[in-house]
């Protein structure tokens, strides 16, 4: 009985649910990670190819519509209340693709004058499923005076 209990605190941990960031940030406190993954709805969402910033409450709503107009995409997102008076929203959306295993990642990274948000575009290797695809990757940053510059990286694979 002792051994089954033991087992059971241990597995504990690995079925919590957290909100780790997987961006990569360098000198940046505050980036969460809100949302990554893909689109299912064939471009149906109508989000073009972009990387934009939200600060207002208005336009965030209107992302999210478009982001669930197909499926209900944000039950699945760590967060969807922000309070734009601390924060803002980086979300980039990459093209359709006509198959799966492409993915988005973020570099992130403070200068002086500026944050760099650096987004990587990343291609499958080998074979992948032919579903129609379309990568994105949201975060939030705290609000300071610093400009957001975005840049984009050519394809990688993997």
């Amino acid at each position: 009985m002792n051994k089954i209990i033991v087992v059971l605190i241990l597995l504990l941990p690995l079925n919590c649910k957290t909100k780790a960031n997987n961006s990569k940030t360098s000198g940046v406190e505050n980036v969460v990670l809100i949302a990554k993954g893909n689109l299912y709805g064939s471009g149906d969402e109508g989000l073009e190819k972009q990387s934009t910033v939200i600060s207002n409450e208005k336009d965030w709503d209107k992302l999210l519509e478009k982001i669930n107009s197909v499926n209900s995409v944000s039950e699945s997102f760590l967060e969807t209340k922000i309070d734009f008076s601390k924060f803002r929203i980086v979300a980039v959306f990459d093209e359709v693709k006509i198959s799966g295993g492409y993915s988005i990642e973020l570099n992130i990274e403070n200068n002086t004058d500026r944050i760099l948000v650096e987004v990587m575009h990343k291609s499958p290797e080998g074979m992948a499923t032919s579903v129609m695809t379309q990568p994105y990757y949201i975060v939030k940053i705290i609000k300071n005076n610093l400009q957001l510059s975005l840049n984009k990286k050519r394809p990688t694979k993997g």
